[in-house]
């Protein structure tokens, strides 16, 4: 399954990732009195919002040729990028009417950014795939 996305990493993953980004970023910059209240769902929608980003990221990193460091490091690299991401986004809010930046918002970011993380690395295990920087 992993050699499969490999080969079609520019349909599967790098435009997805690229589409998904777009989408998430449109999503925090709407006004919050466009959207229902969400309560504790709100957490959850950071961290599924978040694991998916970490989940195409990774992926992007480990597929990539052109940076060895980011091909070895794409685990941590794919954490900071999106707990980076993450931290911004809750910045940005503060500007977007009715929103606000929120600490628990950012924590599970972070969190998602993990699950995301440690997903693709329990499934390159299962699957014992180890892919090289060629």
């Amino acid at each position: 399954m992993l050699k499969y996305l490999e080969k079609r990493k520019i349909w599967l993953i790098y435009i997805p990732l690229t589409i998904y980004w777009v989408m998430l970023f449109t999503a925090t910059s709407l006004p919050a009195y466009n959207l229902p209240s969400l309560g504790f769902y709100d957490k959850l929608n950071h961290l599924s919002a978040y694991t998916i980003l970490s989940l195409l990221l990774n992926l992007t990193l480990i597929y990539q040729r052109k940076s060895k460091i980011l091909f070895e490091k794409a685990s941590v690299a794919s954490i900071l990028i999106a707990s980076t991401y993450g931290a911004l986004d809750e910045i940005h809010q503060m500007f977007v009417p009715g929103r606000f930046a929120e600490l628990l918002d950012w924590i599970a970011d972070f969190s998602g950014a993990v699950i995301g993380v440690l997903f693709i690395s329990f499934l390159m295990k299962k699957l014992n795939y180890k892919p090289e920087f060629r």
